[in-house]
């Protein structure tokens, strides 16, 4: 039987078993699943019990921190330098957010490389906002101006991968943003509309109908104030439980091999969405 597992601090609730457990179900793999609690501390003590795992999930505040006990990294890793799965024995680190990133985007039927605005960029914001330029987008980060030094980094980082990347940076001011004349796809990487908030927005109602296609990363409510607001729109709107599984689905295509259905994995995101 195979060992994988979650290792953070604090983990809290956790869908990670559910989807775990559907996709090992899925390939007919035997295997256990375990969440582990650690510390930050604790972290580089832990390498011993990490060895005996054949695949680790990654999450705060551990993605940085754990790239030490790599032996190796992924291209997105090294992009991002930061690591969310760990395949074990070759302690390859990996970055699979950015893989379900933009396969939710492929599945909203959106494009990055087009006119994007990203409102936030700490945290997953961050990798969103330099993928997005990289894949060639025409980005605009819109952010608080208490977040200006983020998005003057991330600005820099773009800029050193890619010299013609085309990024602004946006002042959001009393909910309003500099930019008024909307794009392609909009895309939200701020907590703003998260349960128990779900009554709020992190732009104005007409600006998002000055956009296409709209990303949230949260997904809890199911469906955020601003998807529902796309969708009434006559938009298309997709929320983050896509993300999360797809990250999931790349984190057992590395350590396995494994290969799924796409309707299966369809099927997956919207019962997660119902344990919502």
């Amino acid at each position: 039987m195979g060992k994988y597992c979650l290792i953070g601090h604090p983990l809290g609730h956790s869908l990670s078993p559910q989807i775990h457990a559907r996709l090992f179900g899925l390939s007919g793999i035997s295997a256990e699943y375990s969440l582990n609690d650690i510390p930050p501390e604790e972290l580089s003590g832990k390498y011993d019990f990490l060895d005996g795992f054949d695949g680790i999930n990654i999450t705060i505040p551990h993605k940085i921190a754990i790239i030490d006990y790599c032996k190796s990294l992924s291209d997105g890793a090294k992009r991002y330098r930061s690591v969310n799965c760990v395949k074990g024995g070759e302690k390859i680190g990996y970055n699979t957010d950015v893989i379900g990133f933009t396969k939710s985007i492929d599945m909203l039927g959106a494009s990055l490389s087009s006119r994007v605005t990203v409102i936030g960029c700490g945290g997953v914001g961050r990798m969103i906002c330099i993928e997005s330029a990289l894949s060639g987008a025409e980005l605009d980060i819109a952010v608080l101006e208490s977040d200006l030094p983020l998005a003057d980094n991330v600005f820099g980082e773009i800029k050193a991968q890619k010299p013609d990347a085309k990024v602004k940076i946006d002042v959001i001011e009393n909910g309003c943003f500099d930019r008024s004349d909307g794009g392609d796809l909009l895309i939200n990487a701020t907590p703003v509309g998260m349960f128990p908030k779900s009554d709020k927005m992190p732009c104005p109602d007409d600006f998002v109908g000055k956009f296409e296609y709209v990303f949230d990363v949260i997904y809890n409510p199911k469906e955020t104030l601003l998807v529902r607001t796309a969708r009434e729109k006559g938009k298309k709107g997709l929320n983050g439980m896509a993300m999360l599984v797809l990250q999931a689905v790349a984190a057992h295509e590395i350590w396995y091999g494994a290969n799924f259905n796409k309707n299966d994995i369809d099927k997956l995101i919207a019962d997660m969405e119902n344990l919502i």
